[in-house]
């Protein structure tokens, strides 16, 4: 990343300690390195199927970390694929007990989509999670305010308490990825329709605008805003792509909808949605001028 995309600032204080891989990554890591097992023994997912009195449809979704996997099909799985080192067996099955442990968001399961808690997860291992919104501003970047009232828009005939608990989720993600000590480093695209619609009323637009200044000057943390006239943007649809340290877990691409959620990771669908990123990205204002042109809105409410 050049150095134009990496604006100084201080890390934040009481940055709270580094955390290791989460169940959801780590499940995706489990089912990998079976697979991985499966191939080199040239073994079908049918005969793997058969070994733990599953399906091949079973197995598949094991391997992509779709469901945990049980101590007793671990056993029969590692005995299968000719695994017998009494060492080697036990990080696996350590490896198992790690992924099938609740994630942080467990507490907000009474609010939580599970579309939504698989890119928790995943997001909460990523080293790095780019992201294009076209209509509201990233989550992670949102005051309490502003994700109030855009939470009241999205879930209109919810009752207050249920969206002051998704806006608590909003905050709880937001600390466990911005104010770690090792926090992923988030590069967001907006649209400028995305910084000039006040949601919530002036005051709370102007409030989250010197928020975005504050956050920017994290070394962590890139914005850009795509002006109106960039063409790039046309890709419409919000989207976020999600890289990983761990080279057993591929990058995501990650398309939210009002409903639902979809999940890519095919190397054609990665690198075609990588390449509109790094147009958006290019076309779009620098860091620079992005905090230059928040200034000038801000100035304008005055």
């Amino acid at each position: 990343m050049s150095a134009m995309m990496q604006p100084h600032g201080e890390p934040l204080r009481g940055a709270v300690p580094e955390q290791a891989n989460g169940p959801t990554a780590l499940r995706i890591i489990l089912g990998v390195k079976l697979r991985r097992l499966r191939q080199e023994r040239d073994i079908t997912r049918e005969d793997a199927g058969r070994a733990i009195r599953g399906s091949h449809a079973k197995i598949t979704r094991l391997e992509r970390g779709q469901v945990g996997a049980k101590e007793r099909d671990l056993r029969d799985l590692l005995t299968l694929y000719g695994v017998h080192d009494p060492d080697e067996r036990e990080e696996f099955f350590d490896l198992a007990r790690q992924a099938n442990t609740p994630g942080w968001w467990y507490q907000y399961s009474d609010v939580l989509e599970d579309w939504f808690e698989l890119h928790l997860g995943l997001e909460d291992a990523a080293s790095m999670i780019r992201t294009y919104e076209v209509q509201f501003l990233p989550g992670l970047l949102q005051t309490e305010d502003y994700a109030h009232a855009v939470s009241r828009l999205g879930y209109p005939n919810t009752e207050p308490r249920k969206v002051a608990r998704i806006v608590a989720l909003r905050m709880a993600r937001q600390r466990r990825l911005l104010q770690r000590q090792d926090p992923p480093h988030l590069w967001a695209v907006v649209d400028e329709a995305v910084i000039r619609r006040p949601f919530g009323g002036t005051d709370v637009l102007r409030a989250q605008l010197e928020h975005l200044l504050e956050l920017v000057r994290l070394p962590h943390v890139t914005l850009q805003v795509a002006p109106f006239e960039v063409t790039a943007a046309a890709a419409g649809t919000p989207v976020t792509l999600l890289r990983f340290a761990d080279p057993d877990l591929p990058d995501k691409v990650y398309l939210e909808h009002l409903t639902n959620a979809v999940y890519l990771d095919k190397p054609a669908e990665i690198d075609q949605y990588t390449l509109i990123m790094d147009r958006l990205c290019a076309e779009a204002y620098s860091p620079t001028e992005t905090v230059e042109f928040i200034e000038e809105v801000l100035g304008e409410m005055h």
